[in-house]
């Protein structure tokens, strides 16, 4: 068995990277997803306000089924709707951050965590039967679909990024400026 020694020893709870407090790094994501959240719900309602289309109880409805909570008209889960919207993109945003600290940033970041987040969507809505699969959907509600996805990840991303130290270059993050750890531009 491998033991460490004191001098290299990781803090609990830590990136092993840098030494980052993994609470440190989720409440960053936490941050994240709350504004990749806010942005794809600012998107969906210009997009709703330019084609009419209604508002979407398919969250609240996957959440009914996931608490085993009677089904209630749209009208009454409009709270509960709320929640599973904004608590998915919240809690997701803790993975990109996870990912931004260990290096996968950037667009490519972001298209990947567009992916976890339709999958993380998709598994949940099917599994409870609430939903169908995305294939069986109108075209243009596949669009629209992945449209305000992408908004969420890339504006998860972005925030997740700007906040998380580059490890890939060695720099840490200061003033909007990142800096080589030997002092260095």
């Amino acid at each position: 068995m491998r033991t460490l020694t004191p001098n290299r020893r990781t803090p609990p709870l830590a990136d092993a990277r840098d030494g980052t407090p993994l609470a440190t790094v989720i409440g960053r994501g936490l941050l994240a997803g709350a504004a990749g959240v806010a942005a794809m719900t600012l998107a969906e309602k210009l997009e709703q306000a330019l084609t009419g289309r209604p508002d979407s109880y398919v969250p609240a409805h996957t959440a009914e089924r996931l608490l085993g909570l009677p089904e209630k008209p749209d009208h009454d889960r409009l709270l509960l709707n709320w929640a599973m919207h904004w608590g998915q993109g919240i809690l997701l945003g803790a993975v990109r951050a996870y990912m931004a600290e260990r290096g996968i940033r950037g667009p490519v970041g972001s298209f990947l965590h567009l992916n976890l987040r339709l999958l993380n969507d998709q598994t949940l809505e099917n599994a409870t039967g609430v939903g169908a699969p995305p294939w069986t959907w109108p075209v243009d509600d596949q669009a629209v679909d992945l449209l305000h996805k992408a908004v969420y990840a890339f504006a998860t991303g972005a925030v997740a990024d700007a906040l998380t130290d580059d490890p890939r270059r060695g720099r840490r993050r200061h003033g909007g400026h990142y800096y080589r750890q030997d002092g260095g531009r």
